[in-house]
C-alpha cells in the first residue's frame, strides 16, 4: 500500500543486486521479510531462492520456498549450517526488537558459507520525519511506517555485525535514495 511502494521497492532491489557478486548467484539466497510480495527475489537471479515472512498471507511465487516465521518472538532460523551464499534484509530491521536482533544476526551468520554475504538496507534516523509525512499522503504504506519499531545508524549495525561474529574489516556500508536509505554488507 502506497503510491511510491512499487518504485522505493524496485530501488531497493537495484541497490542489493548490485552488491552481490556474480559467483554467489550460483547458491541459494535467503530474504529475510520479503514482505507479502516477494519482489526482491523475483527480481534477482539465483540457482535456489528462499523467502521467511511473518505474515500469514503472503503471495506465494513459483520457485521460491516460503517460511513463516515471526522473527520478533523466535529469532532463529530453520535452517543447516553454512546453507547460503546470500541473505538480504530489505528493509526489514527497522521492524524488528533490537533485543532479537543480535540473535538473529548470529543466525544469519551461522547459515552463510564461507564467503557469502548479508546484505541489509533500512531507512536513515533522519528519514523518520519524512516517511510519516509520505505515509499521510498515502505515498508510503502508513502500516509499515507504524510499525517500526528503531532507527538504525550504521555504526549501530557494524555493533550489531561484530556482535554476530561478522569480521570488522570485511564490513561494507553506504546510502542511496538521496541518503534517505542506508546499505549495509557482512
Amino acid at each position: 500500500k502506497g503510491f511510491l511502494e512499487p518504485y522505493l521497492a524496485n530501488l531497493r532491489a537495484k541497490q542489493a543486486n548490485s552488491l552481490i557478486p556474480d559467483d554467489l548467484r550460483q547458491g541459494r539466497i535467503l530474504d529475510i521479510g520479503c514482505g507479502t510480495y516477494p519482489y526482491f527475489l523475483s527480481h534477482t537471479y539465483f540457482e535456489e531462492k528462499f523467502a521467511i515472512e511473518n505474515l500469514p498471507n503472503y503471495e506465494e511465487v513459483t520457485g521460491i520456498n516460503f517460511f513463516n516465521l515471526d522473527l520478533n518472538n523466535t529469532p532463529s532460523l530453520p535452517f543447516i549450517n553454512e546453507y547460503f551464499t546470500v541473505i538480504s534484509m530489505l528493509a526489514v530491521i527497522e521492524h524488528l526488537n533490537p533485543n532479537s536482533l543480535v540473535l538473529l544476526m548470529k543466525e544469519c551468520y551461522r547459515i552463510l558459507t564461507p564467503g557469502g554475504i548479508l546484505i541489509l538496507t533500512t531507512p536513515s534516523p533522519w528519514s523518520d520525519g519524512l516517511l510519516k509525512m509520505m505515509a499521510k499522503l498515502s505515498l508510503v504504506s502508513k502500516e509499515e511506517i507504524q510499525e517500526h519499531v528503531f532507527p538504525y545508524t550504521l555504526p549501530i549495525i557494524g555493533w550489531y555485525f561484530g556482535k554476530a561474529g561478522f569480521l570488522m574489516n570485511k564490513l561494507k556500508f553506504g546510502y542511496f535514495e538521496i541518503m534517505f536509505n542506508m546499505w549495509a554488507l557482512a
